[in-house]
């Protein structure tokens, strides 16, 4: 099972997990978005797909999934593993001397559009990344890379988790169990993908399309 098909095919690799692990799949769910927001060397786990196919069985009676259990496991892994990777941010510049392996596990080119992306944005980044794949993973270790005091970093990490979660949970059940949804799910987790980098894309174009214009 490679991690494309587990991404575009999450519902049905969520249901085996259901039926195999019953009331641990909050905790499966937990792991997976802890480990994508919190490792910034696993930006390529599914995170908003991930909440919306839970959270559309979890309004379906026969997969005896709870949606606030949902919500509150989501929230945790959320603003837990951005705090988690702050802090490795935070030792990145010792640990990226000390250790030269450690910088090879980075994806140096989605770090530097996550830098750019912070940069031009500031900290509201941290509330704008979490909608962002890729970007949201690497946005805290920037925040704590770059010794933003980690009091605001907090109130920043905490809203946005409770609103990319809410969000998710709220879009997966009211729309997951829709046919035409069910039908086309890989299709839509592709929007979503789509939708989500859009805002990367525009801010390269727009960047490339300025640079075109200056005087050489």
């Amino acid at each position: 099972m490679t991690i494309v098909n587990f991404i575009l095919h999450i519902d049905h690799h969520l249901i085996e997990i259901v039926n195999q692990f019953g009331s641990w799949t909050y905790l499966i769910i937990f792991g997976i978005i802890f480990i994508e927001t919190g490792l910034v060397i696993f930006p390529f786990l599914p995170g908003d797909s991930l909440i919306f196919a839970a959270s559309s069985m979890a309004v379906n009676p026969k997969y005896n999934l709870n949606i606030w259990l949902i919500y509150l496991a989501v929230v945790l892994a959320a603003v837990l593993g951005d705090a988690c990777n702050y802090e490795i941010g935070a030792r990145s510049v010792t640990a990226g001397e000390k250790y030269s392996w450690f910088n090879k596990l980075i994806n140096q080119k989605n770090r530097l559009a996550a830098e750019q992306f912070f940069n031009r944005h500031g900290p509201i980044t941290i509330v704008i990344g979490r909608f962002i794949p890729f970007i949201r993973t690497f946005v805290p270790f920037i925040s704590g890379g770059s010794k933003m005091h980690y009091g605001k970093f907090a109130i920043y990490n905490i809203v946005g988790g409770i609103i990319w979660s809410g969000i998710f949970t709220i879009i997966g059940a009211i729309f997951g169990n829709i046919p035409f949804v069910k039908d086309n799910f890989s299709l839509l987790i592709l929007a979503i993908i789509l939708i989500s980098i859009l805002p990367i894309l525009l801010v390269t174009l727009k960047k490339h399309y300025t640079q075109k214009k200056e005087p050489h």
